[in-house]
């Protein structure tokens, strides 16, 4: 079975680039990889921060939150 991974990003060069970098380094035999644009999909915002996500990009691998770098905070989406 798949850990899920989730990688919130809002579509900024630095969440861009940490998603190319980041996100899709993980090895796709053991991650089941979800990427949401939270520029987009302003309906997962609430999700995110419930799941401890304060700022974006940001990846969520088994319940625990690693913020990368600082894009956003989610406040300002």
């Amino acid at each position: 079975m798949k850990t899920q991974a989730i990688f919130y990003h809002a579509g900024c060069p630095v969440c861009l680039s940490a998603e190319q970098q980041v996100a899709h380094a993980l090895d796709p035999t053991r991650f089941a990889l979800e990427v949401v644009h939270l520029g987009s999909d302003r309906t997962r915002i609430a999700q995110a921060s419930a799941e401890g996500v304060h700022s974006v990009p940001a990846l969520l691998i088994d319940g625990q939150v690693f913020h990368i770098n600082h894009g956003a905070a989610l406040a300002e989406l």
